[in-house]
Order: C-alpha cells, then sequence, then structure tokens
C-alpha cells in the first residue's frame, strides 16, 4: 500500500547516547548496516518497517514513506510544491528519495526493489 511509513532516520550528534535513550524508552536493539558510506545503525520495528540512528549536526527525524514508483513519487512531490532530490538506489533492497513538503518537512520515499544496483 503506497503512503505508508516504512523508515524513520534519528541525527544524533552523539550515536551511542542516542542508542541508549531508544534502547532505554522501548527496548530498540541496534545493527550496524554494511556497506553504508558513514556510520548509520539500524533498528527493525516489525517485518517490514524500521529506523535508523546516524551522526549529523542537523535535527529533525525524517520519516520515509513507500510508493510503487520512486521516480513518479519524486515527480509528484515536485508538482506539489515540495522539494525532491535524485533516487538512490541501496544495493539489493531498493530506492530513496530525500526530500521536503511544502512546510519544510524532512521526509522520504522508499521503493522496495531487490534488483536495485548502483
Amino acid at each position: 500500500m503506497a503512503g505508508r511509513m516504512v523508515h524513520v532516520e534519528i541525527p544524533a550528534g552523539d550515536t551511542s547516547r542516542a542508542k541508549d535513550f531508544y534502547t532505554g524508552m522501548f527496548g530498540w536493539s541496534w545493527q550496524g548496516f554494511e556497506g553504508s558510506p558513514q556510520e548509520y545503525n539500524m533498528t527493525q520495528f516489525t517485518e517490514d518497517t524500521g529506523g535508523a540512528i546516524f551522526p549529523a549536526e542537523e535535527r529533525g527525524a525524517r520519516v520515509y514513506f513507500d510508493v510503487d514508483d520512486i521516480k513518479t513519487g519524486a515527480a509528484r512531490i515536485k508538482e506539489l510544491g515540495g522539494e525532491a532530490d535524485d533516487a538512490q538506489p541501496v544495493p539489493g533492497m531498493g530506492w530513496f528519495v530525500t526530500a521536503k513538503d511544502t512546510e519544510g518537512n524532512k521526509i522520504g520515499l522508499w521503493q522496495t526493489d531487490p534488483n536495485a544496483s548502483m
């Protein structure tokens, strides 16, 4: 179903402290994402939803919504007055787009595609 929230990214100045907070609050466990160009700690909420903590100066969580077609989704964001970057692959998993809505809130799109490659 398109439009379902599937992932949330939480930027942190101190990733260890942030992971400890969310582990203490919700019992989340963390695993580093292999192949990421930066530290990227992932947790899983359900079989097909999850989140991540990563180091960043800018604050504010980014929620990712699933779409049937990543390019169509990015184009639609722009048509509606938002901003969207180009689609980027996560090899073997899918495609993502980082974006902003019309109010400047950070959002993202996700298309599952096991055939995604660089």
